[in-house]
């Protein structure tokens, strides 16, 4: 079998950024598919499920309620090596067109307060399994650390 794209992707190289994973295209309608990277894969320590978990929930929600990519947010979820997440929107993007995006979103994910939407037992499969403190404060390092600022080394893969 032929490797999947993100698999041949240098890890070793791979900084936290905002990459386009791929453009697919369903019925003629392209979708992207964005490859948020929030730790350095392989270098820095991956992150724990309950603060993924966390922004899962948190992100999901600030998305499918955005007033302009609210009904163009097709899935936000995590990568199984917990060193980022998925985002995946209907239209055809590059990185940077959705940086403002991502600020909003992690800045609204680091100043939340309250009760995380859906993280009960009626709501969700394991709602034990939450970490608000410690998602704001990864929401926060990406925000500040990544996307406040972020270059163009951050917004395409390494070659």
């Amino acid at each position: 079998m032929e490797k999947i794209t993100s698999f041949t992707i240098d890890h070793l190289k791979l900084k936290p950024g905002v990459y386009v994973s791929r453009i697919d295209y369903v019925e003629g309608r392209p979708v992207t598919t964005f490859d948020l990277r929030m730790t350095s894969p392989n270098d820095e320590p991956v992150m724990n499920t309950a603060e993924m978990h966390t922004i899962e929930h948190l992100a999901a929600t600030f998305l499918r309620n955005h007033g302009e990519y609210g009904q163009k947010t097709i899935y936000f979820g995590p990568m199984g090596c917990r060193t980022g997440f998925y985002l995946l929107l209907a239209g055809e993007y590059t990185s940077r067109d959705i940086v403002p995006l991502m600020q909003e979103m992690f800045a609204f994910i680091a100043e939340f307060e309250g009760d995380v939407p859906g993280a009960c037992a009626k709501d969700c499969g394991n709602y034990l399994d939450m970490n608000l403190p410690m998602a704001k404060y990864l929401a926060g390092k990406y925000l500040s650390g990544v996307l406040e600022n972020i270059s163009e080394d951050r917004l395409n893969y390494p070659a």
